[in-house]
């Protein structure tokens, strides 16, 4: 046992002995049934409203997903920098600081929330203009997004709460608050939609409720636990010093969410130009790819925290075991999950809407994404070892350039130049889609190549000096 095991005791793990392996599935399994579960609620807003709502319901709440993850993710990002921070800092036995982290992370998520929802209520309706939103459909995505925006602050403090919890080894207790607040959601849309018939305002009410639930839960769990993460209302203070680091870590990452939901929305913005049949479709497939893509996530989320431990600990050599175990549960998760997906594509669109269009439409976006997401979670899980070793600048500026940028020159030269040849609309569709796995592929291969320079280079480091955080450095 580490000299850290016996200062870890309840819901923590250490990650810097034992089985890597089964440590990783200890940790991402309670991760994937999370992400399952808030997906399935999030699916439940589109079902509820793709069944018993207006004719342009469906459209309007799965268009809005782009625009909402561009203005959140600069912020949410954040959350991950404190992930990192908390994680390395519990991997060196720094206990006080991790205190100092976790004060820190609950002053940023309230701080940010408020930021976020007064700019996201205030611009939606612009932006969605932007964006090309049909008339038939751009009112009530407005008012989807601008209820959607009102509950930021909890859905802030919840996913920085949760990040706490992830970063000493605790995913089941986020668990365990998600499933409560879902089973929440699921009966207020129900309630809302079909009781009240509120239509989208319904599901946008109990989205924040059930996000004010999961906040509520989180903090308690903060507050009540024993540790270097407990939670004190008078010890409530943004730490300068810590601060700098997670915007150090958090800020890039955030950055390049928000660059990549800005390639999304542009991708959104030309397929909303085919009407709201295609919308419809397409955020009907967007969502059964989400349960691939959070299953994945996990393991990007279990690669962050176990390097991170062992950054903390300068263990250099389970480092590169967590790397290239991560890379084979990611690929063995996203295709066959791919697969089966692709498999079943008419039967699970089916569940979303009976319009047989939509269903067909969203079957294109299946054809070309399920049996090639599994390279979208390599080049996650390469991101997540680069974060974990406090590098988190480098694989921004890769994604900008290899993903991003790359989707915008596809769609305003090729798929512009091929869609005024007249091709038909599945067609023209198929083209834009396949920007996507051509864009990861590129990414995941320049991100291997960074993580074996910098791993070489804060190796070298290590072997001089460890007295902080390497996260700090960059």
């Amino acid at each position: 046992m580490s000299a850290l095991s016996s200062r870890r005791a309840g819901h923590t793990m250490d990650m810097t002995s034992g089985p890597i392996f089964s440590n990783i599935i200890r940790f991402t399994i309670p991760l994937i049934l999370t992400g399952t579960l808030q997906l399935l609620y999030n699916a439940a807003d589109i079902i509820v409203v793709g069944k018993f709502g207006s004719d342009t319901s469906l459209a309007a709440v799965s268009s809005t997903g782009a625009l909402i993850n561009l203005i959140v993710n600069v912020f949410m990002g954040l959350s991950i920098g404190s992930s990192v921070l908390v994680s390395q800092y519990f991997g060196a036995g720094k206990m006080k600081e991790v205190g100092d982290a976790v004060h820190t992370s609950v002053a940023i998520a309230l701080l940010s929330g408020v930021i976020v929802g007064v700019f996201g209520f205030f611009a939606s309706r612009q932006l969605l203009e932007w964006m090309d939103s049909p008339d038939d459909v751009i009112g009530l995505s407005a008012l989807y997004v601008k209820i959607f925006f009102i509950g930021t602050p909890f859905n802030m403090l919840y996913n920085f709460g949760a990040a706490i919890l992830r970063a000493v080894g605790d995913t089941k207790r986020p668990l365990y608050f998600l499933m409560f607040s879902g089973i929440i959601n699921v009966v207020l849309n129900l309630v809302f939609v079909i009781g009240f018939g509120l239509d989208v305002a319904g599901v946008a009410l109990a989205t924040i409720i059930s996000q004010a639930v999961s906040a509520v839960l989180v903090m308690i769990c903060l507050i009540k636990t024993d540790g270097p993460i407990r939670f004190r209302f008078k010890k409530l203070k943004i730490h300068w010093d810590k601060l700098k680091i997670i915007i150090g870590v958090g800020l890039p990452a955030g950055i390049q969410g928000s660059v990549f939901s800005i390639s999304n929305v542009i991708i959104q913005s030309s397929i909303n130009a085919f009407g709201s049949a295609v919308m419809g479709g397409n955020g009907a497939a967007a969502s059964i790819e989400g349960f691939i893509y959070t299953a994945m996530n996990s393991v990007y989320q279990a690669a962050i925290t176990f390097t991170g431990q062992n950054f903390g600990a300068n263990n250099f050599k389970r480092i590169k075991t967590v790397a290239f175990e991560c890379i084979g549960i990611v690929f063995c998760v996203g295709f066959g999950m791919g697969v089966l997906a692709k498999i079943f594509s008419s039967q699970l669109l089916g569940i979303y809407t009976d319009n047989p269009q939509e269903v067909a439409f969203g079957i294109v976006r299946m054809n070309v994404i399920c049996l090639t997401y599994f390279t979208c979670g390599l080049m996650d899980v390469m991101v997540g070892m680069l974060r974990g070793i406090g590098r988190s600048l480098i694989p921004t500026i890769d994604s900008i350039l290899c993903v991003c940028g790359f989707r915008i020159l596809w769609i305003y030269t090729y798929f512009a130049s091929f869609k005024a040849t007249g091709a038909s609309t599945e067609d023209c569709l198929m083209v834009l889609y396949i920007s996507y796995p051509i864009s990861w592929v590129i990414a995941a291969l320049i991100h291997s190549l960074c993580f074996v320079v910098f791993f070489k280079i804060a190796k070298k480091r290590a072997a001089k000096t460890s007295t902080e955080p390497a996260a700090a450095t960059e």
